[in-house]
């Protein structure tokens, strides 16, 4: 947009949520910067990202003084803002309102049980030292599973997406959770064709944008299957 700088984002390619905020900026070609915050040196905690978002959280969207702190807010804002295509995030109501009922039941199903499933197979033993419970895993894989059945009987159904015929946000935010398992070599789609061709159909439509920002998936992955 002429007139407009380009947007900063705070991102670390580990987060889940900042991924979908770099695939969906650059397949739309919005001009934008990336300032890396690494989690894992405690780089949210300093004085200067802290003024920035209080919340010490990634991703985080800086847009000509206008700072905004949740993936799902900063997803829809750049829809909005920026001249994307319809299918992201539509205009129409209903078809709206079908992006905003996914979104609004993703963060407590698609986004925490695959998270867990990552906490206990991949950062407490990888990164923490800790050793992997087995209940515990078990448990999350469990949950898991019953969002995985959600995502198939609920959403995609019998159409090629979660909201319909198109790619949207809500596809954006649920491959890039689905995609973090994959850390530890495990495909947590293995066993569901339906979802299977779900991703592929994902990946096909994001392109090159997909594999550049989940390139730091698949190295954890070379290097935890390398250790088996």
């Amino acid at each position: 947009m002429a007139g407009r700088q380009a947007v900063k984002a705070y991102l670390d390619l580990m987060s889940q949520p900042c991924r979908a905020v770099l695939i969906f900026l650059k397949n739309n070609k919005i001009p934008h910067t990336v300032e890396h915050i690494a989690i894992r040196k405690g780089q949210q905690k300093t004085p200067e990202f802290t003024k920035l978002n209080p919340m010490q959280k990634v991703p985080v969207l800086e847009d000509n003084g206008f700072v905004l702190t949740e993936s799902d807010a900063i997803l829809k804002y750049l829809a909005t803002v920026y001249n994307v295509p319809d299918h992201w995030y539509p205009k129409l109501p209903e078809k709206r309102a079908r992006v905003d009922e996914y979104t609004a039941w993703h963060h407590a199903n698609t986004r925490l049980h695959s998270s867990t499933v990552f906490l206990h197979e991949v950062l407490f033993p990888l990164m923490m030292g800790q050793p992997t419970n087995p209940a515990k895993l078990e448990k999350a894989l469990s949950d898991l599973d019953g969002t995985l059945d959600k995502l198939e009987n609920m959403f995609l159904k019998r159409q090629a997406f979660l909201c319909g015929e198109d790619i949207s946000l809500a596809d954006l935010l649920a491959v890039c959770e689905l995609m973090q398992p994959l850390s530890s070599g495990r495909d947590i789609l293995k066993n569901r064709p339906k979802l299977l061709i779900w991703r592929s159909r994902v990946q096909s439509a994001l392109s090159d944008s997909f594999d550049e920002a989940h390139a730091i998936v698949y190295r954890l992955r070379d290097k935890f299957t390398a250790k088996l």
